[in-house]
């Protein structure tokens, strides 16, 4: 009986740092999966955000009454031009910090475009990253059908 223990206790010293080893890749994957990350790259499920059209943002833009229109191009880009009523983060900018300043409320519909499509993607999910709820991104001013402000 006490081979048997003896045996058992060098059994288990032999396999611990193997089932460590599994315990911390299960945890560290289901702590990326919570906070919405799909791989080593960092990038967020798009399902995190809505994408909308053009067409379905001028809608909202029409009929809601508490949004935020996001532009994440940079600074000199939104002085060139920009839909009315948008407030300027650019994408390279957002923290946790800069979010909060410029969209103090995560539940708030947040309505994100760029120049094409690409940082608005990138910025929608950052912010979905940091809790925010209701993001619908449009993709790029360049198809806004509608006004421009300079």
């Amino acid at each position: 009986m006490r081979r048997v223990f003896q045996s058992i206790l060098r059994f288990s010293e032999q396999i611990r740092p193997a089932l460590i080893l599994c315990m911390m890749t299960a945890l560290c994957g289901g702590l990326l999966a919570a906070c919405g990350l799909s791989g080593s790259d960092g990038e967020v499920k798009e399902d995190e955000y809505m994408k909308i059209t053009m067409e379905q943002a001028q809608n909202l833009m029409e009929t809601e009454e508490n949004y935020v229109i996001l532009d994440v191009r940079r600074e000199d880009e939104y002085d060139a031009g920009h839909i009315p009523g948008a407030v300027c983060l650019p994408n390279e900018s957002i923290t946790a910090e800069t979010a909060a300043e410029v969209l103090p409320d995560p539940a708030q519909m947040i309505l994100v475009y760029c120049r094409s499509g690409n940082r608005s993607k990138q910025a929608a999910a950052k912010l979905a990253a940091l809790g925010y709820s209701d993001i619908r991104e449009f993709g790029g001013i360049l198809d806004w059908p509608g006004e421009i402000e300079k």
